[in-house]
C-alpha cells in the first residue's frame, strides 16, 4: 500500500513563494509518475505538473516558468517549488502517484489529503 502526505501549504501575498512537499510511504513497482493537481472552489480539478521516473517534467501552461516539480528518491519525497504566486493559484493542492504520466486524474491510483495554498492580492 502507498500513502502520500503533503505539507508546505499556507498563505502568501502575490509575488511570493511556497514549496510544497509530498512524502511517499510504501512502494509499488509499477508506479512511474508523480504529479501535482489543484482544485479551487467552483473550478474543476486541474493538473499542475508531472514528473516521471526519469525526471522528465511537464507543466501546465498556467504555471510554466513559475513552478518547478522535483523529486528526491533518497528521501521518497516529491516537491513543488512555486514562485511568483498569483491569486488565481489559490487552491487545494494534491500530490498523486500513478503508472503513466497524464493530465487525466483517473490515471493516478494514490492521492494525498491535500494542502491549502492561499494567495492574496
Amino acid at each position: 500500500q502507498v500513502q502520500l502526505v503533503e505539507s508546505g501549504g499556507g498563505s502568501v501575498q502575490a509575488g511570493g513563494s511556497l514549496r510544497l512537499s509530498c512524502a511517499v510511504f510504501g512502494y509499488t513497482y509499477n508506479l512511474n509518475c508523480m504529479a501535482w493537481f489543484r482544485h479551487a472552489p467552483g473550478k474543476e480539478r486541474e493538473g499542475v505538473a508531472l514528473i516521471d521516473s526519469n525526471d522528465r517534467t511537464t507543466y501546465a501552461d498556467a504555471v510554466k516558468g513559475r513552478f518547478t516539480i522535483s523529486q528526491d528518491n533518497a528521501k521518497n519525497t516529491l516537491y513543488l517549488q512555486m514562485n511568483s504566486l498569483k491569486p488565481e493559484d489559490t487552491a487545494m493542492y494534491y500530490c498523486a502517484y500513478g503508472s503513466v504520466c497524464s493530465w487525466r486524474a483517473t490515471n493516478y491510483k494514490y492521492w494525498g489529503q491535500g494542502t491549502q495554498v492561499t494567495v492574496s492580492s
